[in-house]
């Protein structure tokens, strides 16, 4: 079976609007470019795979039904059009919980690969934060850093390297596209 090549993407700050502790849907606001960014990476024969931390769930904010009820909107609003995700994961974790799914471990993107197949060579992971670059680096794949959400913070205090910065998801597609 021939492997697949992934965009693995977090969702806020790079997806949709950054709120911090987002838990209600009415909150929820795709950013302007993002339609015209996956439907790029669609048609370049990316599958997309949503991998988020999520620790207002440990914390007692908001519970998983929350976090599900917002990946459903962010589904059905892009389904309209024509973009599909592979799949959705998040880490309900703490950060000092010492567990395998929160960014930058891989656990996510271990979930992904029970379904799918992905060539990590031909993958890329895109995020606003340096957990987003170190899950896409100890998982194999390219990275990306977007300047929306924290990216213009974290751009100014980087360790780890991403393969290029962006403004925004769609000049992160546009680029990836090019790169082949």
């Amino acid at each position: 079976m021939e492997k697949k090549k992934a965009i693995f993407l977090d969702r806020d700050g790079t997806l949709i609007e950054e709120v911090d502790f987002l838990s209600t849907v009415e909150e929820t606001k795709l950013f302007p470019f993002t339609t015209e960014a996956l439907l790029l990476l669609k048609e370049a024969g990316f599958e997309l795979v949503v991998v988020t931390n999520q620790s207002g769930i440990g914390r007692g904010f908001f519970d998983a039904k929350a976090v599900n009820a917002i990946h459903e909107k962010i589904r059905l609003a892009l389904k309209a059009a024509g973009i599909e995700f592979a799949s959705f994961h998040f880490c309900p974790h703490l950060p000092d919980a010492g567990c395998e799914c929160r960014k930058p471990n891989t656990g996510m993107i271990r979930q992904a690969m029970e379904v799918n197949s992905y060539d990590m060579g031909l993958s890329w992971t895109i995020g606003d934060k340096e957990l987003d670059l170190g899950l896409g680096i100890n998982a194999g794949t390219r990275t990306v850093l977007v300047r929306t959400g924290y990216g213009s913070t974290t751009e100014k205090s980087l360790e780890l390297q991403p393969d290029f910065v962006a403004d925004d998801l769609l000049n992160a597609a546009r680029r990836i596209v090019e790169i082949g």
